[in-house]
């Protein structure tokens, strides 16, 4: 889980996907259409994906991809991504993470 943590923290944006997952497709090209340039982890061509795919699990990512990390913190899968952009909030959240300027 640690190392989870250390690499969700280490950028403004941190996404753990699998290149096989669609909606983790979906949720990098949403935070790239504001401008945003994630850091973008592919479990199952990672070395150590099924150890961090088993800390994911543990923090409570359900499935478990994509998690995105913004800020330095866990937001959460898809649906809190797809939540944030619906009410507006992703946009700021984005800018106070320093992950686009506007």
């Amino acid at each position: 889980m640690d190392m989870v943590m250390k690499l969700g923290a280490s950028s403004a944006v941190v996404i753990f996907t699998k290149s096989s997952c669609c909606i983790s497709h979906t949720i990098e090209t949403l935070i790239r259409s504001f401008g945003a340039n994630p850091i973008v982890y592919e479990l199952d061509t990672h070395p150590n994906g099924k150890q961090m795919e088993k800390a994911l699990l543990e923090l409570g990512c359900q499935p478990s991809v994509p998690a995105i990390f913004i800020g330095k913190e866990l937001v959460g899968g898809a649906n809190e991504i797809m939540s944030l952009n619906v009410r507006g909030k992703l946009k700021q959240l984005l800018i106070r993470a320093n992950a686009i300027w506007i």
